[in-house]
């Protein structure tokens, strides 16, 4: 594996805040509780799914604009980028992100560790799609099995890259996706509990 690709949101980035504030912006009001919210987001993650996206739907709300400006990077992002860029990874980018990802990634100074960037409001296509995984692996010459997809969705990051030949890596930092739904955790090759666990593997 010469080629390292990582998702944004809750892999390199820490979105807690930003998914808090915004769960409590779309309950304003509702009469649903932040606790029953997170609970039901939670339920529907463990089966694969998007839990925000469902749980908004389970409960008939409307999203609010993301705050982007609650986000924070990982504090183990750049030292493990730069490990692996010492070791001789080409690293990319594979993510659903709002346009200007680039500008945050730059804002956050990790944006010179990668060399291409497949970004889902760019391209016009939106991960679980194979085609953007597709786009990434001809944007830097490689073959899928020359390659690996770091993510923290199963569904969105490690489904499609394993089904095209990728080798998948799952961070899994929150604690409830251990009790996921049987037989999707099979699409890992491996489980990482931060971005520090991948000296061990690359």
């Amino acid at each position: 594996m010469h080629y390292v690709f990582f998702d944004i949101g809750s892999t390199l980035v820490d979105e807690r805040k930003a998914y808090d504030e915004r769960t409590r912006a779309m309950i304003a009001e509702s009469g649903i509780s932040f606790e029953q919210f997170t609970a039901k987001r939670i339920f529907f993650s463990q089966k694969g799914l998007d839990g925000e996206s469902e749980a908004v739907r389970f409960f008939n709300l409307t999203k609010t604009p993301w705050p982007s400006e609650y986000e924070r990077l990982f504090p183990d992002a750049e030292k493990t980028l730069s490990y692996l860029k010492g070791k001789g990874y080409k690293l990319g980018i594979i993510a659903n992100q709002l346009s200007g990802a680039k500008v945050r990634l730059k804002d956050f100074g990790i944006l010179e560790y990668f060399e291409t960037f497949a970004i889902s409001s760019e391209l016009g296509i939106q991960k679980p799609d194979e085609r953007i995984f597709l786009w990434a692996l001809k944007a830097f010459g490689c073959t899928a099995q020359d390659a690996v997809m770091i993510g923290d969705r199963i569904d969105n990051d490690i489904i499609p890259a394993k089904r095209i030949g990728m080798k998948t890596v799952w961070i899994n930092r929150n604690p409830n996706m251990t009790k996921m739904d049987s037989g999707l955790l099979d699409f890992a090759d491996h489980v990482v509990y931060s971005l520090d666990g991948l000296r061990d593997l690359l």
